[in-house]
């Protein structure tokens, strides 16, 4: 039987400030004019700016019902700590909202975890061995490399062929750190063992150097449990 293929949502390039301006709007700190503004700035065709809105709507002006409190907490924590790192925010947003996004960052992570960096060709391949070989799946995932760029996580070398880590941003605020565990376990829509946490490669612009296991355990939003003396797991709170 055959399966129809995931939808792939994130299909424009994302600026880091436009989706930093939706956030703000989100947050209350910024009015939906001064998005326009930007997009004006930016001259995009009427398609362009319509699929572009489309995204931004779903990543943080419109988010799904299920992720609407998600992004209300994401932003109050953006509001409430200045110094916590926008493109982390940002990230786990998409992250949670976007399949698609997680899965480009889930390979980057992986395939650039020994020596930096890795080859785009890999990463097309695998996403195509996940969403299909037409050529949306290559433009799109084009799409979202560029706009990890954009984001400070990844830059491009080689005339695109290779895509190579930027230096992590450090993160050392409690609450967007356990946000940002809780974007994983939405993209991967399963528990996962503790242990694994600080390594998680859809994460790998970031060093969560706080006590994942202590905050996790403390956190209304997630439930863990044990398996074992050792072995620890934690999911969204109602899915275990």
């Amino acid at each position: 039987m055959m399966t129809q293929a995931p939808r792939i949502g994130f299909d424009r390039f994302i600026a880091p400030e436009w989706a930093t301006t939706a956030l703000k709007v989100r947050a209350g700190m910024a009015r939906l004019e001064d998005l326009e503004t930007l997009l004006n700035a930016a001259g995009l065709g009427i398609a362009a700016r319509t699929k572009t809105r489309t995204v931004l709507n779903r990543l943080w002006l419109e988010p799904r019902i299920e992720l609407m409190d998600y992004a209300d907490r994401g932003a109050a924590i953006f509001k409430a700590h200045p110094d916590v790192p926008v493109a982390a925010v940002n990230w786990g947003m998409a992250v949670a909202t976007y399949p698609f996004f997680g899965k480009v960052a889930e390979l980057i992570g992986r395939l650039s975890a020994l020596q930096g960096d890795c080859a785009s060709a890999e990463i097309h391949r695998r996403m195509s061995e996940a969403y299909g070989e037409r050529e949306g799946t290559y433009r799109m995932t084009n799409m979202v490399i560029q706009s990890q760029a954009g984001w400070g996580a990844v830059t491009r070398a080689e005339k695109g062929k290779r895509v190579s880590r930027l230096p992590p941003a450090v993160v050392e605020n409690d609450e967007i750190t356990v946000w940002l565990i809780e974007a994983v376990l939405r993209y991967t829509a399963k528990p996962l063992a503790i242990s694994t946490l600080q390594s998680q490669p859809v994460l790998f612009p970031f060093n969560l150097t706080r006590p994942l296991a202590y905050l996790v355990s403390n956190s209304e939003h997630l439930a863990v449990r044990s398996e074992g003396a050792s072995n620890q797991f934690v999911a969204l709170r109602g899915t275990m």
